[in-house]
């Protein structure tokens, strides 16, 4: 008889229970769904919530975090460097237009500041005329003077 002994589920159902499937595995994310519902509760927003709400939020959160890690992975690349740091992730989203407008208040620590040359600064190149006339085609010939005693 102990082989047919049937264990009670939740709410005093009968029967095996089911293996909970969390609302980022249904939707497909690997940030939080539930935790950010909370935070969107506990942090009195609005006064209701809708279900999608969170779902759409962490969508979103997710693919700026992909965003920013694939092309401060690119900039830890072009260093040579197999970690990302946060010099990485600034390179990479100052050099972004859309990532750099997002996020162009924001201080990263330690991240340092974009190399930057004012052009004033550097040498002059000669310019098209002023190497026409330093060619040899323009000078005058020189002239040997010979001195006799």
């Amino acid at each position: 008889m102990e082989g047919t002994k049937t264990t009670k589920g939740a709410g005093g159902r009968k029967g095996e229970r089911k293996k909970a499937v969390s609302k980022s595995m249904k939707a497909g994310l690997q940030f939080p769904v539930g935790r950010i519902a909370r935070f969107l509760r506990n942090g009195r927003y609005a006064q209701r919530l809708g279900t999608g709400a969170p779902i759409y939020l962490a969508a979103v959160l997710e693919y700026l975090a992909a965003e920013v890690l694939e092309l401060a992975g690119n900039a830890a690349r072009d260093n040579k460097k197999n970690r990302i740091n946060p010099r990485h992730v600034l390179l990479a989203v100052r050099n972004d237009e859309e990532l750099g407008k997002l996020l162009q208040g924001v201080t990263i620590a330690s991240g340092g500041v974009l190399p930057n040359i004012n052009p004033v600064l550097l040498p002059k190149k000669p310019t098209a005329t002023a190497g026409a006339e330093k060619s040899p085609q323009n000078k005058s010939p020189k002239k040997n003077w010979e001195f006799h005693l």
